[in-house]
């Protein structure tokens, strides 16, 4: 729910946390974009609302700045751009870059948290009452992009995070185009769905990605154009829409709505670590599925999602009960 790794990072704990973002410092003038300035309407934290849409400390289309920036490269509906987002003094200021510089400045709210309404959420239980207290600028923000999501929660099915994170860095480096603008050094916009889909069948091993995930994510880019008119959806048609396509389950469809649609109520199920997690905050049961999970989760209904990334948030883990499991490294077979 994606430095940031604090406690230890499971896939769940990623998803739950933040970014760091430095504090600023003196920077050099960089060649002028189309710039917006918002104004929240409560605390923002740029850290814990851009967060979730990190996959992995190289990821080759975000980044954090010693100015206390935060880059991202995206491909719109208007072409690929890039946006740096600052908060000083209680506003935001967007800059961005290329073709799609408009699209992500009209967006920038959006994405931001301007449609979430954190005081919908009641806290039933001391700790989520303590987190809430103490993460006051937790936005849950919507990217209005559907494949941006889809494709690396794809990616994360049933692997370890080091190796989802790994294939989605080399593919968007190997088939992806410089982000526009003065961004940060290596930065990509992720490939066009055209190039997903004809990238060969060698180069997703060469990333470790199974044949299983990699043809999920050709059915999907195939119907592009249909899934990114999901963005427009509520969450829960987007996620029936979703998993129309065959590989596309629960899963996979609420981790890709929690950050496009900025979706409050979709909760992971089918997790590895999240259940436990919960069950233990919540519970004080380390070893609870998916059923005692949603449980836990009902007098939250329509804030699941907010609940369960204050619970990761919270810090209150188990304690691990066996090694970390070992990447497969099937690039190397």
């Amino acid at each position: 729910m994606a430095g940031r790794f604090a406690p230890r990072p499971t896939r769940a704990t990623v998803r739950g946390g933040e970014t760091g973002v430095p504090a600023a410092v003196p920077r050099q003038a960089a060649a002028p974009g189309a710039v917006r300035v918002w104004v929240p309407d409560g605390p923002l934290d740029l850290g814990l609302v851009l967060g979730p849409l990190r996959r992995g400390p190289g990821d080759p289309t975000f980044r954090t700045t010693p100015d206390g920036s935060v880059w991202r490269a995206s491909r719109t509906p208007a072409g690929p751009g890039t946006l740096r987002v600052t908060a000083r003094g209680g506003e935001v200021r967007g800059e961005a870059w290329g073709p799609g510089a408009e699209w992500l400045l009209e967006q920038l709210p959006r994405m931001l948290g301007a449609e979430d309404d954190p005081s919908a959420f009641v806290p039933r239980h001391r700790l989520l009452a303590f987190t809430a207290h103490r993460r006051p600028g937790l936005r849950l923000g919507r990217t209005g992009l559907v494949l941006e999501s889809l494709i690396p929660s794809v990616l994360e099915q049933k692997v370890t995070t080091l190796e989802a994170y790994q294939a989605w860095r080399l593919l968007v480096r190997r088939f992806g185009e410089p982000a526009p603008g003065p961004a940060p050094a290596r930065m990509c916009v992720m490939p066009t769905a055209r190039t997903w889909a004809l990238i060969p069948s060698w180069e997703w091993h060469l990333a470790g990605v199974d044949d299983k995930r990699a043809s999920t994510i050709l059915r999907a880019v195939r119907v592009a154009a249909r899934l990114e008119e999901a963005a427009g959806m509520e969450p829960a048609a987007a996620q029936e829409r979703l998993e129309l396509v065959s590989g596309i389950g629960p899963w996979t469809s609420a981790e890709t709505v929690q950050r496009s649609h900025g979706a409050a109520d979709a909760v992971t199920v089918g997790d590895l670590h999240l259940p436990g997690i919960v069950g233990f905050a919540l519970g004080g049961d380390r070893y609870a599925d998916d059923a005692e999970m949603l449980r836990l989760l009902e007098p939250y209904a329509g804030q699941r999602h907010r609940a369960a990334r204050l619970v990761l948030l919270s810090g209150r883990v188990p304690g691990r009960r066996a090694p970390r499991m070992a990447p497969r490294g099937i690039e190397r077979l």
